[in-house]
């Protein structure tokens, strides 16, 4: 078994350095007070037993020289909180094995054992307590019974004053691991933002230095990106301008053959070589960032004129389920995504099913299915790659241009939404779109 997973540990920075910092705090806290009342008692010892020397002895030393009759009356004003004194024999007992009996004894021997010969036994019960015995000069038996007190009492006010203690201590950490890892929440939510549009706020460059630092290295790698998504764009964008017109001379050129065969053949290359051109730039644009701008519509009149389009074209394409409100998205992006979806359905399994699912935990699933032979399981996130076909063969059209899933994919990342592909029970393939709802 884990031994992380018997101490429960948590799984945010937030709540590590928290627990971390709590936990140290609060031992060195307790070992600074264990510390202190250690050394307060021994302290108090200390001093106890000083005093109970000094008033053992001189205690003695006054009932010694009081007349027997009168002793009597003065034991009640010689007792103290720790000791009193019994004229009698008192209780035997064994030898105290108790540390702090044992320096009491040792104390009160140093203060009268020279002039009075005593014996000491400890008394058996639940609390610590002895009982020092002698004989006065004219041999009256003295009992002094001790019951040594191992330290000073707690205050009533200390346990309430730890308590607001730790209430500090445990606030203290609170705000300190809030301010040290507010940067890092703030650099995650702006690193998960940073979508194809490269749009991410910018990280204030302020705070500590290791904290202006991260987030001019953040803004800093923003930029280049940007940049090289930019220039990509324009290559592509270029190249596509520059072939349209040896495109078009070839096209002119192929019109006034006299071979019909061979110009229908380089009319279909001609075709195709446009269309690898036109989805290279639009894949380009969607990886640059979508310019729509989001606005409410009814997802509904779109998915029925979509497939209107389909029907009115002769495609085998249905529509089941419908959302029942408006929606925030873009909804030109999310036409070309389930063009392409739908597309693919109709080229690989002959028709297409789009299945809306209703509103639901602020999400809104969207569904193409197909009975077509389906994707292999390792494939399933290759496809999304550009130019990634499962065709050996480099027709275009079997294969395609290997970017049409890449263009969906990256058009449902400027939407905040999600696509996947899984295979279906008996057959198939479900192209799943999973969109956002803003609140």
């Amino acid at each position: 078994m884990n031994p992380r997973s018997l101490l429960h540990w948590p799984r945010t920075l937030f709540a590590r350095l928290a627990l971390i910092l709590f936990v140290s705090l609060a031992l060195a806290q307790g070992l600074s007070f264990w510390l202190t009342m250690t050394e307060r008692d021994q302290s108090m010892t200390n001093v106890m037993m000083g005093y109970i020397e000094r008033e053992v002895a001189s205690s003695v030393a006054l009932l010694d020289h009081l007349p027997p009759v009168e002793r009597a009356e003065w034991l009640p004003r010689l007792a103290r909180r720790s000791y009193d004194f019994i004229l009698g024999p008192g209780i035997p007992g064994n030898p105290p094995d108790a540390r702090l009996s044992a320096r009491v004894a040792e104390s009160i021997g140093e203060g009268i054992g020279t002039q009075y010969p005593l014996t000491v036994n400890a008394i058996p019960g639940d609390r610590e307590r002895l009982q020092v015995h002698l004989k006065l000069s004219d041999g009256t038996p003295l009992t002094i019974d001790l019951r040594p007190m191992p330290g000073t009492p707690l205050s009533r006010w200390l346990p309430l004053v730890l308590m607001v203690q730790l209430a500090v201590l445990a606030i203290c950490c609170w705000l300190a691991v809030r301010v040290a890892t507010r940067p890092l929440h703030h650099l995650a939510l702006a690193a998960d933002t940073l979508g194809p549009d490269l749009k991410a706020a910018r990280l204030p460059e302020d705070g500590p230095s290791e904290v202006a630092l991260a987030a001019r290295a953040f803004n800093a790698m923003q930029d280049r990106i940007s940049m090289y998504m930019t220039e990509r764009m324009q290559i592509l964008a270029a190249i596509s301008h520059d072939l349209q017109t040896p495109i078009t001379r070839m096209r002119l050129r192929v019109d006034v053959m006299d071979d019909s065969a061979q110009s229908a053949k380089l009319q279909q290359d001609l075709r195709e070589m446009e269309s690898l051109v036109k989805e290279g730039v639009t894949y380009a644009r969607t990886l640059h960032g979508a310019a729509e701008v989001p606005c409410r519509i009814d997802p509904d009149a779109l998915f029925d004129s979509l497939v209107f389009d389909y029907v009115d074209a002769g495609q085998p394409v249905s529509l089941q389920g419908r959302i029942g409100s408006s929606l925030v998205t873009r909804p030109q992006a999310l036409r070309r995504i389930l063009g392409n979806l739908v597309d693919n359905a109709l080229k690989y399994g002959g028709a297409a099913e789009i299945v809306v699912g209703a509103l639901q935990d602020g999400q809104v699933t969207i569904s193409v299915l197909d009975r077509g032979p389906g994707i292999p399981a390792e494939s399933l996130e290759a496809v999304f790659e550009p130019f990634y076909r499962l065709e050996a063969s480099r027709n275009r059209h079997t294969g395609g241009t290997g970017l049409g899933l890449a263009i969906a994919r990256q058009l449902a990342l400027a939407m905040d939404a999600t696509l996947s592909l899984n295979n279906r029970t008996g057959g198939g393939l479900e192209a799943r779109l999973t969109l956002k709802v803003p609140r």
